[in-house]
């Protein structure tokens, strides 16, 4: 793989990981208060965050040698 996409990927990583936390505190904050207003916005917040961080671990994906999956 070229370095910079390399070096993009480990970024996107990153990002991911990050994304990632944001989401589970969200999750625990909507586990804590469900049905309040508090609780509903984090259900929101936590679906957005996950389309986010799937659509980044695509991203990393698509920037992956393909021998690394037996391709």
């Amino acid at each position: 793989m070229d370095d910079r996409y390399e070096h993009i990927a480990e970024r996107l990583a990153a990002i991911e990981e990050e994304l990632r936390d944001l989401a589970y505190d969200r999750l625990r904050d909507r586990a804590a208060d469900p049905d309040s207003d508090a609780g509903k916005a984090a259900d929101a917040d936590e679906k957005r965050l996950e389309q986010a961080r799937r659509a980044v671990a695509r991203a990393i994906g698509a920037l992956s040698p393909r021998d690394l999956f037996g391709d």
